[in-house]
């Protein structure tokens, strides 16, 4: 028995890494699991359906219920029978957690148009495919109950988003939408008893086992593994519980042995005018203020907290 007996999951990209241990964890809670993978490499190249089975395979060797299931996130037409997929397959969907994606970085000037394109297209379209699907089905089933369902949004962003690294700038944009996005969605589905939540990890995957990061994530020989996935996998099966419903429209840095809560954005210093703003009184107002400080270089001035 566990908190989402009689629950069903999708969860994309859950094949490995993440997607593989967040899968597993809503499986061992009592969810019946969609596994969504196209198999990919970690460029998005290629296609591998026997990854997104071994995990099927596992859920059912500890006596879940789950199915594979191959399809696009980020095209219409898959994304919408991904969602069929659950409710066809075992009656209803109560939990969508949007995990896949992957890296192609580059710097600014030297970014293809490709590969900006592709890896907005995989995380942020991605997510609103899915979700568009998920929360019409979640808002039709609350008109004919003439109540409120259970619905659980769970987005993967990354502090890349707020950290805006110059090497990932269709990463960092992609990251920045997808909780935009999800903010959205739970401002509009709470009147339907759906939450909505994002999660920035900081985990090892496939994206981060190769290249400038490498060493950093790199697993450890002995002790405890600061970046393994499995550090993750609780908060997400904690976010689809029902112990979890007044949490919504909330973004969690989830690492280690460490969760941390990311305030909103918010303003700073305003300047204000008697009269409508000349290119003099702006360079008399915000000089003498910027002049004391240096220009940001590593994402947004954050609010202290």
């Amino acid at each position: 028995m566990g908190d989402l007996d009689g629950k069903v999951a999708i969860v994309t990209g859950g094949a490995r890494g993440l997607g593989r241990v967040e899968a597993l964890e809503l499986a061992r809670q009592g969810a019946r699991v969609v596994v969504n993978d196209l198999g990919v490499t970690g460029d998005g190249s290629g296609r591998d359906e026997s990854a997104a089975n071994a995990v099927v395979d596992e859920i059912r060797a500890f006596g879940g219920e789950a199915v594979a299931h191959f399809g696009d996130v980020a095209d219409w037409n898959d994304a919408q029978a991904l969602i069929r997929a659950a409710i066809d397959g075992f009656g209803d969907l109560h939990v969508l957690v949007n995990n896949a994606g992957f890296l192609r970085d580059a710097v600014l000037f030297n970014m293809t148009e490709r590969d900006f394109d592709d890896v907005i297209r995989v995380h942020l379209k991605g997510h609103f495919c899915t979700m568009r699907f998920a929360t019409a089905y979640w808002r039709e089933a609350a008109k004919k109950s003439g109540g409120s369902v259970y619905g659980r949004l769970i987005s993967t962003s990354s502090e890349s988003a707020l950290f805006c690294p110059p090497g990932q700038p269709n990463y960092s944009a992609a990251k920045a939408g997808i909780v935009s996005l999800t903010m959205g969605a739970a401002q509009l589905m709470q009147k339907y008893g759906v939450t909505a939540n994002v999660i920035m990890p900081r985990a090892r995957t496939r994206m981060n086992d190769s290249g400038p990061l490498a060493a950093m994530f790199k697993k450890p020989e002995d002790g405890f593994d600061t970046f393994a996935p499995e550090n993750v996998a609780p908060l997400v099966g904690y976010l689809a519980s029902p112990a979890a419903k007044q949490i919504s429209g909330q973004v969690f840095v989830v690492w280690a042995r460490q969760v941390k809560l990311v305030s909103q954005l918010s303003t700073g210093k305003t300047f204000d005018s008697d009269a409508r703003w000349t290119f003099d009184s702006l360079k008399a107002q915000l000089g003498p203020h910027f002049e004391k400080l240096q220009p940001v270089t590593d994402g947004y001035t954050m609010p202290p907290g």
